[in-house]
């Protein structure tokens, strides 16, 4: 087995997040063969060391799990809340196995949110670099005009910087004028759509995020999940890996697929060469 940063590991093995590892080794909870463990970042091979926490041996690696739920509006995506509000991990205590959402979503804001114990799968699809499409449907104020789109595609300048260039299309109208706009973008800052719509002077009333890494939430109900099917799970973790959303979606012949039927042409073109040299026989 390879060497690990023990935070990482301690996460790895579904007993806390890094963050939270980080904090059991500062507070000398980690023993490393009867030794209290001095930093976080202590590279090991746990095959060749005894690791305990808090006087119990280190479990072993649980097997990987990946779902998608339909957060409802209402629920924090943390573990603890100063505020005392929900937590959308009640909503999948059931799983069994410890299990983190990969990014957030307000608490005011619906839609899917992916949840997994895969760290290393969660840290790329979150990590700037990977540009991965987050699809949202807002509703807002006043219907946004062709200026609105081109600025939202362009970029906008917030407080923390300018906006990436991003999707967006008009997708209905109400009768007081109000809106639903789509919008897809692929940063990850704190309430960005509402952001940047405030800045254009269209408020939202309404957000709910319609998919992640191409993961939509399909016939799930408020408060309900599900997991990723084994195609789901290809495409995000060919995403993680840098490959663009849109050719994440086609089926690779070395990943085992069916390779395509011959093309009839070249049946056919044998079929009149045979049929040429029979005629000639005959002549």
């Amino acid at each position: 087995m390879s060497t690990q940063r023990l935070a990482k590991l301690i996460a790895s093995r579904g007993l806390a997040s890094r963050r939270e590892a980080e904090s059991w080794i500062r507070d000398g909870r980690v023993t490393i063969d009867g030794e209290v463990a001095t930093s976080p970042a202590l590279t090991i091979d746990p095959s060749e060391v005894e690791i305990r926490v808090d006087g119990r041996v280190l479990p072993v690696e649980p097997h990987k799990v990946y779902y998608v739920l339909y957060k409802p509006k209402g629920f924090i995506t943390g573990r603890e809340d100063p505020e005392g509000r929900r937590s959308v991990l009640e909503l999948v205590e059931d799983i069994g196995l410890r299990v983190e959402p990969v990014g957030r979503l307000d608490f005011d804001t619906e839609g899917v949110l992916l949840l997994t114990n895969d760290g290393d799968l969660a840290n790329a699809l979150t990590h700037p670099s990977n540009n991965v499409p987050k699809r949202y449907r807002a509703k807002v104020y006043r219907t946004p005009d062709a200026r609105d789109i081109e600025a939202i595609q362009d970029g906008i300048f917030l407080d923390d910087g300018r906006t990436k260039p991003a999707k967006a299309r008009i997708v209905d109208t109400t009768d007081t004028e109000n809106a639903w706009i789509e919008i897809t973008v692929t940063e990850g800052r704190n309430r960005l759509i509402r952001r940047m719509m405030a800045q254009l002077g269209h408020p939202v009333s309404k957000l709910r995020r319609e998919s992640f890494a191409t993961i939509a939430l399909g016939a799930l109900e408020r408060g309900q999940y599900r997991s990723l099917t084994a195609e789901e799970l290809r495409r995000v973790k060919a995403i993680a890996e840098g490959e663009r959303p849109e050719k994440s979606g086609r089926l690779h012949r070395k990943e085992g697929y069916a390779k395509p039927k011959p093309k009839p042409k070249r049946i056919l073109g044998r079929k009149k060469r045979h049929l040429a040299k029979l005629n000639k026989k005959s002549r």
